[in-house]
This record gives C-alpha cells, structure tokens and sequence, in this order.
C-alpha cells in the first residue's frame, strides 16, 4: 500500500483548481495525470527579461519589462490583418503592441488608450516600427510583471498555455508532503543540495543546477534501488535447474562456426540455467552479431530438459520474423515451434493454447499474447525476452507466475548500451556481449550525401533495382508535420510508386497489422524491391537481398538508431551501401555525427560516442523520449550521478539497515514516489 503521506501527490488532476474535462485533455496528452506529475513537470528553460525605463535602453530581440501609455488602437483593413496598439515610453518612443487572430479582443480590454500599463515580451522591429508581438504579460500600475524577471516556460500541448500550467504547478507544488531525507547524510552534506521540497521549489522558480541534481539523483536512486530488490529477491527464489544432453543441439546444422563471443555467452547462460536461482541475463549484441542462434542454443536445453520455452517480441513483424528463423535453424532437430499473436483467433489459437498445455509445444515465439490470462504452460522453465528496452521490470516480473516455479529470464538487445545506461536500466541483471561479427560479414559503404541531390539518389535506386536488387528507404515520420519540414513516408511513398510502380511497398507502424504483413512478405519474398518505412523497420527486419539503405534526413536521428537501420543491410555475401541524406542546416554536433557514421561501424562506440554528445543536451533524434527510463534525470546527470546513486543504495542495503531501518522507511516513500513500488512488493513477497 503507498504511505498516506503521498495521497494527496497522487490525487488525480481534476482536484486542481480550474481542471475540468476541457483541460485534462491536453494534461493527460503531457502524461500529466496526477497531482505528482504536474510537480515533476520541470520547466525546459527560462525566459529571462530586464526591466527598461525606455526603449532606447532596449536591444531588439531582448525580453523585456517596460512601462508603456497606449495612444491609439489600429485594426487591420482586411479584418485577417494583425491588430496593432501604438504606446509610448516615458521618453516619447512609440512601440506597436502587435496581436492576430482572436487576441486582438483582449487587446482591446487590456490596453485603454491614455492609461498606462506594465508590459513584458520580446522587442522586435517590423519595418521601421519596434514592437512587440502578443506580449506575454500585460498589467496595469502595481502589477506583477517587475516580479516575473525570471519565468518557466513548460512544454505545452493543445489547448494549454503558459499561465494556466505555472498556475496549476504552483497548486501541486503547495500540496507537498513534509518527507523524511533518504539520501545518506555524508553524500547529502557533501553535495550541498536543498531538501526534496525546497528542490522542486527552486527548480520551477530559475536556473537552479543543485535542485535539479538533487531531483534527478532522488530518481536514479529509486531505480537503483529497486533493481537491487529484484536481484535479492531473484537470489531467493527458486527456479528449475536445467541440464540438457546435449541431444537437440547435436542436430543444428548451422551454416558457419559460433564466433567465441556466442561460445562464450552459451557458455554463461548454461552456467545459469544449471542454478536452482532463476536465471536474470542480457544478451547484448550488436547489429548481426547472432543474438538469435545463442537464444535457439538456450531454448534448446530447456527442451532436452523436457521443459517449455518462449520468445517474447514488442511487435507482430519482429514476432513473425523470430518465427521463421527459429523454425529453419531447428528444422533438423523436430522440436514442435508455435507462432501466437493478438491476431490468432478461434480454433487455430486454440489448437495453439491446447498445445502449449499438453505439452506438445516445445517452443513458443510471439507478442505479449503469449502471457495473457487465458494462456496456461504444461512447464515453462525459460522466457526469452526480444528488444528489452520495450518491457519494462514490472511487466518481466509478471511472466514468473507462468510457470510452475518462477522461469530463468534471457533478455536480448540489438542496441548496444554504453556502460551507465546497461547499469541504470539492467542493473539487476548479469551481461553477456556479443562483440564479434560472424565470418563472412562485409562492411557497409557508408555515405553522408546533400538532400538537394535528392533525385540523383532516386535516379541511382532505379539503377539498384533494375540489377535485381533490393534497397530500403526511411523517412523520419509518417506525415508531414505542417509547421515542420520533415520528410514524410507516406509522400515519399507516393512520389516513388509513380517512378517505379508496383516494386514500391510501404510499412509504418499505423498501417493495420495485415496490410504491414503483407507489405513485409511481398519484400521478403524479392516481389517487391524497394521498401518505404519509418524507423519501424528499426529492428528484426531480415532480408539478405536488400543491399541499398537510404536514410532520409538522417541528423534528426539518434547514432544508435542510425546505426541500428543501417544493420537492416549487410546481412547477406552482397556489398551493401548506407546513403545518410542531410539536410541543410547542419548543426556542429550533427556533422561530428554523421561523420563518426562514416568512420565506424562498432556499435558498442557509436552508443558511447552517442551518450557523450547528447550530454550538452542537444535533442537529437526521434528516439530522445524511449532511451531511458527516466523522466527527471537528463543523460548528463546520469552519466554523473548514477554511480554515486548506485553505491548510495548499496550501503542502505548492506550497512544501513535495509529498508527495516530508519532511512529505510523514508527510501520505501521515494520507491513509491517513483512508481518503483514492485521493489516494495518484492520485499513483502508480494
């Protein structure tokens, strides 16, 4: 049960003054839900704005504060026009008030002719006039302006503005509970942070590095405690010991040696599957490193051990694709392999459920369907989990009530993680790294060409295809975006099917299932020859014959996921070529990282080098939001507070009493207030 205390953070929303259905909508769009969130909803910069007495004291393009007396109200002559009010400073100066569209009615009210008033903005010059256009905030004498020098400016969505967040964030922030301290007070001391209430005062109110450090420290002290809860209560629990002969892998007749990177790691995980404590593994490998052959050899004991296994992916097309290179890698060895998705209905789910009950299943691939309610194990002994990043702890811990003791978990990712983020995400789990490339793998020809070359590109695709081979193209986003430039799968689609007909196929991840799966069995099966698709294709996407991989605006992606689309290639004898289509406006950051594309292609690197440049805090690509599992702490402050935040927890746990002492008590409040509550459960044996 959460403590009392925390009742009022998670009170939902609407016991907010002033938030009705009209405005829950556009909170709940910001995944602010609750009380608790809106706390947490930092502001992303602050508008800083320098009291003038005149505007000669002004520069353009500088927020200011300035008393200003309106002397005339100009509507436009069209009526679409911008509604201007002409004031003057205390000197004489006149400065247009510039407002459009439905605005221009308040204008009228806020703004008499002939009385004076307080108005802060941004001053600008249009033609040979100063102005400022919507000014943020304007009061009559005595107001608040002078006191709002410094202001948050939120992320907003639909229907929010920035007075009406700052209104509800000082609500939430006056319903803040008195919370005991759970940092340890030599590294509390030592840092010279605020106390947690006084943090999340200070970091609504300005630039405040300690107060959102200590914040951001609160979160990764949090994770890393509630992973160390799983891994105890992992230690504790009893599992099923699995020795396999040796029998079924006899049979596989693999078309080249394991390097020692997959020896070694089979190596490991038969170690854990020998243990009567479940096992908790991540398979990290890169790009065609052959995660799925040491997943079949670990599945494979399981079953010489008269037991079941399944393979867990976040995505029907991944789950297919899982699907058919298991059942060709083990033909030889006439283990029984089902495919279940959340598209299986009526007899054929359920032959498949029967199966998996009597026992006749040895093997099971799909989505999360594999774990519904209604899905019942003769003996589930080990749970392969694909592209682990998309599961969170919860949802893993949740598959150990599907057998009959709790199963021995192997998690995989295709992305390799740089040392701070493996510990932070996956810190209750051992490693194993597939670091070697298999023989006979080529490197791919990499390329950084100008988007406007674009039809070059496309004239050399014809060529491509017209030689009998294969080639993807990738779009950043589905549609086109109508305040943005960004190149759009759908358009792209459309331009390139009226070039070369019928060979053109589209997939992104808001097609209905069917018509995606048709488009990928078209292309797999060399019927189509060009592949347009978002980054949905990202991962599991295994088609030897495509050797061509264009990258359309490749700077607003991140490296590892550059580097993971460029893996879709590569894959087979043929030399393969990666084309990085830019932009023009190429930031030095972006540059460093498109050229790093070209100079290597360890994937291990690029997810160092890619952590080192979003540490300035450049928003680099399209996957910013998915990398972490942390809302407060950036990917700077992990780089340097998780170690700090990591050993925090250990000394808790080993010399501090646990979470039976006092400081642990308070670190039980903050698991809750992070939501790590299932490190709580763990404990209670719940």
């Amino acid at each position: 049960m959460r403590p009392d205390i925390l009742n009022p953070l998670f009170a939902e929303t609407e016991t907010l003054d002033g938030v009705g259905p009209k405005l829950k909508k556009p909170l709940d769009k910001l995944g602010l839900t609750r009380v608790r969130d809106v706390a947490y909803h930092l502001p992303e910069r602050f508008v800083t704005r320098r009291p003038v007495q005149n505007l000669d004291e002004a520069s353009e393009g500088e927020q200011i504060v300035i008393a200003l007396t309106p002397t005339e109200h100009r509507a436009a002559r069209s009526g679409r026009g911008p509604y201007r009010v002409l004031a003057q400073d205390a000197i004489g100066n006149i400065c247009a008030l510039t407002y459009f569209g439905r605005a221009s009615y308040t204008a009228k009210k806020l703004l008499p002719v002939g009385e004076k008033r307080w108005v802060a903005g941004r001053l600008d010059r249009y033609g040979d006039m100063l102005q400022i256009v919507h000014p943020d905030h304007v009061e009559s004498e005595g107001g608040e302006s002078l006191g709002r020098l410094c202001e948050p400016v939120y992320a907003l969505s639909e229907g929010l503005t920035q007075p009406k967040v700052s209104g509800l964030v000082e609500q939430a922030l006056g319903k803040l509970p008195d919370l005991p301290e759970w940092i340890e007070s030599g590294q509390f001391d030592k840092q010279g942070w605020p106390q947690w209430a006084d943090a999340l005062k200070l970091a609504h109110k300005g630039e405040n590095a300690k107060a959102r450090d200590r914040l951001a420290y609160d979160e990764l002290l949090a994770n890393s405690l509630a992973l160390m809860l799983v891994r105890a209560d992992n230690r504790r629990r009893k599992g099923q010991p699995l020795q396999g002969d040796g029998s079924l892998r006899a049979k596989l007749d693999l078309p080249y040696e394991l390097t020692g990177a997959q020896k070694r790691s089979v190596r490991e995980i038969e170690g854990n599957l020998a243990q009567e404590a479940p096992m908790l593994r991540l398979l990290q490998g890169d790009v065609g490193a052959g995660k799925t052959v040491v997943a079949l050899e670990a599945m494979l004991v399981a079953v010489e051990a008269g037991k079941q296994a399944a393979l867990l992916a976040p995505t029907e097309i991944l789950a297919r694709q899982h699907f058919e290179s298991l059942r060709e890698l083990a033909r030889p060895t006439g283990v029984e392999i089902a495919l279940l998705t959340g598209r299986d209905k009526g007899r054929a789910r359920e032959s498949i459920l029967m199966g998996l009950l009597d026992g006749s299943i040895d093997l099971i691939v799909g989505t999360h369907a594999i774990f519904q309610d209604s899905v019942s194990y003769k003996d589930l002994a080990l749970v392969v989990i694909d592209e682990q990043h998309r599961f969170g702890v919860a949802q893993r811990l949740q598959l150990s009530s599907k057998g009959r003791r709790t199963p021995h978990t192997l998690a995989m990712t295709a992305t390799p993680i740089p040392r701070t983020l493996t510990l932070a995400q996956y810190g209750e789990m051992d490693v194993s790294k597939l670091d070697e490339m298999p023989p006979g793998r080529q490197p791919i020809d990499t390329r950084v060409v100008s988007q406007d070359r674009l039809a070059e590109v496309v004239e050399g695709v014809g060529r491509h295809m017209a030689s009998g081979q294969q080639a993807y193209w990738v779009c950043p986003m589905v549609r086109e975006h109508e305040t943005e430039d960004i190149a759009a799968a759908e358009a792209r689609y459309a331009g390139l099917k009226e070039r070369f007909g019928d060979a053109v196929v589209l997939v992104h991840g808001q097609l209905k299932p069917e018509l995606k799966d048709a488009a990928m069995e078209r292309f797999a099966a060399g019927e189509a020859k060009l592949l347009v698709a978002t980054t949905v294709i990202e991962v599991g996407v295994d088609v030897p014959a495509a050797t061509l991989m264009v990258i359309e605006q490749a700077e607003r992606f991140g490296l590892a996921q550059l580097h993971q689309l460029r893996g879709r290639v590569g894959r087979g004898s043929e030399k393969s070529t990666c084309l990085l289509l830019r932009g023009g406006a190429l930031s030095e950051t972006g540059r460093e990282r498109l050229a790093l594309m070209r100079e290597t292609q360890d994937g291990f690197r690029l997810a160092e080098e890619d952590l080192r440049l979003r540490g300035g805090g450049e928003l680099l690509g399209t996957r910013q939001s998915g990398d972490t599992p942390f809302r407060v702490a950036s990917l700077e402050q992990i780089t340097k507070l998780l170690p700090l935040a990591h050993d925090d927890a250990r000394l808790l746990m080993e010399r501090d009493g646990g979470l039976d002492s006092e400081r642990g008590a308070a670190a039980r409040i903050l698991l809750y207030l992070f939501e790590r509550d299932w490190g709580v459960q763990l404990l209670r044996g719940g």
